[in-house]
C-alpha cells in the first residue's frame, strides 16, 4: 500500500506531462501551418495576427473564470472538460470553410488554453515548495516538445495527408487527429487523477493526518492581489509573454520567407533548437529551487538572468547574416536555453505568497493580465511586419523591448519577496497550530 500511495503522484505528473505535450501540439500547430492556413483563406499578415489574437482574447476572458471555478470545486474533474473542448474546438476549426468561420472557431479554441492552473494548483498539493520548480519545469518542458511535435505534424505529415482523409487538405486532416486526442485525454483525466486536500503538501502541515478542506474566499483572493511582489509578477506577465506569441506565430513565416528556409531546413534548424528550449524549462525551475533553498530571492534572480540573456541572444541572431547558417543556428540554440527560465519560477513564486484555497484564481488573475498583453502580440507584429515589409523587425522590436522591460520588473520583485513568502509561511503555521490544537482537544 506504501508504494502505491507513494508512487502515485509521479502517475499524476505523467498523465499531466502527456496532457500537456499533446494540447500545447494542438494549440501551437497553428503557427508552423501558417503558408497553408493562409493559402486556403488568402490571408495577408495583419488577417493571420487576428486569428491568433482571437484565441488569445478568448483565453484571457476565460482565465478568471476557470480560476474561480477550480478553487471551488474538484479540479481534475474540470481538466478533464477543459481537454473534452479542446477536441471538439479542433475538430470544428478542420471542417469550416470561410474565413470569419476560421476566425471564430480558432478563436474559440481560446477557451480551454485557459485551464492550467488548476493543473498547476493540483501538482502544488502534491508537491513541496523546495521541489515544485522541477516538477513545473519537467511539466512545461512538454510545451516546446509540443510544438517540435507540431511542426513535424506541420512540416511532414501534413503535405503527406493531403486529400486522402476525407479529401481534405493535409492542415485539415492534422486538426481532426489532434482534436482526437484531447477527447482520448478527457478520459483518461476524468477517471485516472483524484483531487487531494488543498495545501496538504505544506510543510508546516507534515505529521497531521488530516488537515481538512479549506474553502475558497474572496477575502483571501484580496489580501493575495496586495501584496507588492504580485504587483511585478502581473507587470512583467503583461511583457513578458508578448515574444512568445510573436516567435510562435511569425517565426516560420520568418524563416521561409525572409532567410530562405525550405521545409526540411527549418526543421532541421528548429527541431534542435526547440528541444534545448524545452530543457531550459527543467534547468531554469531546478535553479530556481537550488537558489530559493540559500535565498527567498532565489526564483526571481533566475528568472531576470534568463529574460536578459534570452533577449541579449535572440537580438545578435536576428542581427546575422542571412547566409552564416551555423552563427544563427548557435545564437538561437543559446537564446533557447534562457528564455524558459522565468515560466516555472513565476508559477512557484505565486505559490510561495499565496494560500492554497486561492492558488488558482492567483494564478488565473496572473494569466488574465499576461493575456490582455499577448492577445495584442500577433496583431501587433503583424501590423508592424506590414509596415516595414519585415518580419524580422516585427520579431526584434517586439521581443527585444519587452524582454529588457521584465528585467527590470523583476529587480523590482526583489524588494518584496522575501516579506510575502514569509508571510504565507506565517500564516500556514498558525493554521497548522489550531489543527493540532484541535487534534489534542
Amino acid at each position: 500500500m506504501k508504494k502505491k500511495r507513494n508512487s502515485y503522484p509521479v502517475f499524476v505528473v505523467i498523465v499531466f506531462f502527456f496532457f500537456t505535450l499533446l494540447h500545447q501540439t494542438d494549440k501551437l500547430l497553428i503557427g508552423s501551418l501558417q503558408l497553408p492556413v493562409s493559402k486556403t483563406f488568402n490571408l495577408n499578415d495583419l488577417q493571420w495576427g487576428l486569428v491568433n489574437t482571437g484565441a488569445l482574447i478568448v483565453g484571457t476572458l476565460f482565465y478568471p473564470i476557470w480560476g474561480y471555478l477550480y478553487d471551488r470545486y474538484a479540479r481534475a474533474k474540470l481538466l478533464a472538460l477543459a481537454s473534452l473542448i479542446w477536441g471538439a474546438t479542433t475538430w470544428l476549426s478542420s471542417i469550416v470553410r470561410t474565413y470569419p468561420a476560421f476566425l471564430a472557431t480558432r478563436s474559440s479554441t481560446g477557451i480551454d488554453d485557459s485551464a492550467y492552473p488548476g493543473m498547476y494548483s493540483l501538482i502544488a498539493d502534491y508537491f513541496g515548495p523546495k521541489i515544485r520548480g522541477k516538477i513545473y519545469g519537467l511539466l512545461q518542458l512538454a510545451q516546446p516538445l509540443g510544438y517540435l511535435l507540431g511542426m513535424i505534424l506541420a512540416l511532414m505529415v501534413a503535405p503527406l495527408l493531403e486529400g486522402k482523409i476525407f479529401h481534405l487538405e493535409g492542415w485539415r486532416s492534422i486538426f481532426l487527429m489532434t482534436g482526437s486526442l484531447g477527447i482520448v485525454m478527457a478520459v483518461v483525466i476524468y477517471f485516472g487523477i483524484k483531487d487531494v486536500p488543498r495545501g496538504q503538501s505544506e510543510p508546516e502541515f507534515e505529521g497531521l493526518d488530516e488537515i481538512g478542506q479549506v474553502r475558497f474566499s474572496w477575502a483571501a483572493l484580496k489580501d493575495v492581489l496586495k501584496k507588492k511582489t504580485m504587483w511585478f509578477i502581473f507587470l512583467q506577465g503583461f511583457a513578458g509573454v508578448f515574444p512568445w506569441n510573436v516567435i510562435t506565430f511569425f517565426f516560420f513565416g520568418y524563416l521561409m520567407l525572409e532567410r530562405g528556409y525550405d521545409n526540411t531546413s527549418v526543421l532541421l534548424t528548429m527541431g534542435p533548437v526547440i528541444i534545448i528550449l524545452a530543457a531550459g524549462y527543467f534547468v531554469g525551475g531546478a535553479l530556481g529551487d537550488w537558489l530559493f533553498k540559500r535565498t527567498l530571492k532565489g526564483r526571481i534572480l533566475i528568472s531576470s538572468v534568463g529574460v536578459i540573456l534570452g533577449a541579449l541572444f535572440l537580438f545578435l541572431a536576428l542581427r546575422t547574416p542571412v547566409a552564416d547558417k551555423t552563427t544563427f543556428f548557435i545564437l538561437m540554440s543559446l537564446t533557447a536555453i534562457f528564455m524558459p527560465f522565468s515560466s516555472p519560477n513565476v508559477i512557484s513564486t505565486i505559490f510561495d505568497i499565496t494560500l492554497p484555497e486561492v492558488r488558482s484564481s492567483a494564478q488565473a488573475v496572473e494569466y488574465f493580465v499576461e493575456n490582455s498583453g499577448a492577445a495584442l502580440a500577433p496583431t501587433l507584429a503583424g501590423a508592424i511586419a506590414l509596415a516595414a515589409h519585415s518580419k524580422q523587425v516585427a520579431i526584434m522590436t517586439v521581443c527585444i523591448s519587452a524582454w529588457v522591460l521584465c528585467f527590470f520588473l523583476y529587480l523590482g520583485a526583489l524588494f518584496f519577496v522575501d516579506k510575502d513568502i514569509k508571510s504565507l509561511r506565517a500564516q500556514l503555521a498558525t493554521r497548522a497550530a489550531q489543527k493540532k490544537a484541535e487534534k489534542l482537544a
